[in-house]
């Protein structure tokens, strides 16, 4: 195997991040003692913002109106993918019986969590598209209540700040049954222990910075979390066929998202590599400052481009990073999806790219990040659903049931479990001598 780096990151998405967990674990529980108004000093704190913390429907009325149309337009075209996407994946399960003994029946059920909480970032930018992937998935997945939050812009009041007005459009339009102005580990806090008037939450869903990361580490356990999250990554793999004009862009469209945001390129091509890598500062420099910032950084820091003979081993590089998002410009496409396995969402082709994922075309872009791949999926209609089993039995099946029940929990030096099969036996077949013990005669 002959791997060249073209050019190696001289930092990984572990670099920098600091241990937060004591600032964040200071103000988790000065939260859970202080309630609702300890929430608000640290939004008065942290966002800098005074106004109502439950955003009323006025407001959201207010909010739609401030969308312009064409804007309004595009939303319910991606919630409308988003949303029949999920209802896909929620046909996948199903509730089911099935007879595993004459007389014994097993089941399956999917039950939805009673409340969700969804985070949407809104510090750099504007995440529309986080509000949508989250409230819709947990709508669909038939969520009874379903909390979001995002960080208010500083001010009182919609008028001078708080929520993105698209953010609350879409909140709103997705299902959202009440929405928070509070960003941080304090609206988590917020939706967590049920705060201004909340249900405490089942399930806390949706990306954020490292301190709303930590927060849902911490209270794991207590609720459910999508995941685990760090910055953003992406990886891209293109033979000799691939466009590295497109390649480029693709590259620097992910690396906008923050100064620590790895996009790796691997690549059989060494005159596309190259090309890339010419062209990749100059559409860094086109952006405007914010995004150019944030782009060059990554780049810089955090971007590889690995040179590789075969195609198979272009796949074991993608395997050992497991990408959060993985892209592939190459030939034989279905090849590449039978062959990959550890990615959070793959885009097949040039004719698709992450942001596509990201904002419209229907699949989730709440992905695993850090490697994470390697384990789970990202976020999806099941992940608000409860896969539970339930048996019924009758007295003729519960007998060899029971009987092996005794024997194996004798063995394991559980008596009060053989004891609880031993009175059914008795119970129900008086009088029948049952050889229960766990040795042979």
């Amino acid at each position: 195997m002959a791997i060249e780096h073209l050019k190696t990151a001289t930092k990984t998405s572990a670099t920098g991040a600091g241990d937060v967990r004591e600032t964040v674990q200071t103000i988790l529980d000065e939260i859970e003692a202080g309630g609702d108004e300890a929430a608000r000093r640290y939004a008065a704190q942290f966002d800098r913002y005074d106004g109502d913390i439950v955003v009323s429907r006025g407001e959201l009325d207010e909010a739609a109106a401030r969308v312009p149309q064409k804007l309004k337009d595009d939303i319910r075209f991606a919630h409308d993918n988003v949303r029949r996407f999920a209802e896909a994946q929620k046909s996948t399960i199903q509730d089911m019986e099935y007879e595993v003994v004459p007389g014994l029946i097993a089941g399956q059920k999917a039950i939805p969590c009673d409340a969700a909480g969804c985070y949407a970032p809104g510090g750099r930018y504007a995440h529309i598209a986080s509000a949508m992937m989250t409230v819709t998935t947990a709508d669909v997945a038939g969520v009874k209540h379903i909390a979001a939050c995002s960080p208010p812009r500083p001010g009182a009041g919609n008028g001078e700040g708080g929520v993105h007005p698209a953010i609350l459009y879409t909140a709103d339009l997705c299902g959202a049954d009440t929405i928070l102005a509070m960003g941080g580990v304090q609206g988590i806090a917020a939706m967590a222990f049920g705060l201004f008037g909340l249900p405490k939450a089942d399930i806390l869903v949706g990306p954020g910075n490292q301190f709303v990361a930590e927060a849902k580490r911490i209270l794991f356990g207590r609720v459910g979390i999508d995941m685990f999250a760090g910055p953003t990554d992406s990886l891209i793999l293109a033979d000799e066929t691939a466009d590295p004009f497109i390649v480029a862009w693709d590259l620097v469209g992910q690396a906008e998202h923050g100064y620590n945001s790895p996009v790796w390129l691997a690549t059989t091509s060494r005159p596309l590599a190259e090309k890339v890598m010419e062209l990749v500062p100059g559409m860094i420099e086109s952006l405007p400052q914010l995004n150019r910032d944030n782009a060059f950084a990554a780049w810089r820091d955090y971007a590889e481009v690995i040179l590789c003979d075969t195609r198979e081993e272009v796949a074991q590089v993608s395997d050992s990073i497991a990408p959060e998002h993985l892209t592939v410009q190459a030939d034989d496409l279905d090849w590449w999806l039978g062959r990959l396995s550890c990615y959070g969402s793959l885009f097949l082709g040039e004719e698709t790219t992450v942001a596509f994922g990201d904002k419209a075309s229907g699949t989730n872009h709440v992905l695993p990040t850090s490697g994470a791949a390697r384990y789970t999926g990202g976020l999806s209609v099941h992940k608000y659903m409860k896969l539970v089993t339930w048996q019924r039995a009758t007295r003729e099946a519960a007998r060899p049931i029971a009987e092996a029940t005794a024997r194996i929990s004798r063995l394991e030096g559980m008596e009060g479990h053989a004891r609880t099969a031993d009175i059914r036996l008795e119970k129900y077949f008086p009088g029948v001598n049952f050889d229960l013990t766990a040795t042979e005669d």
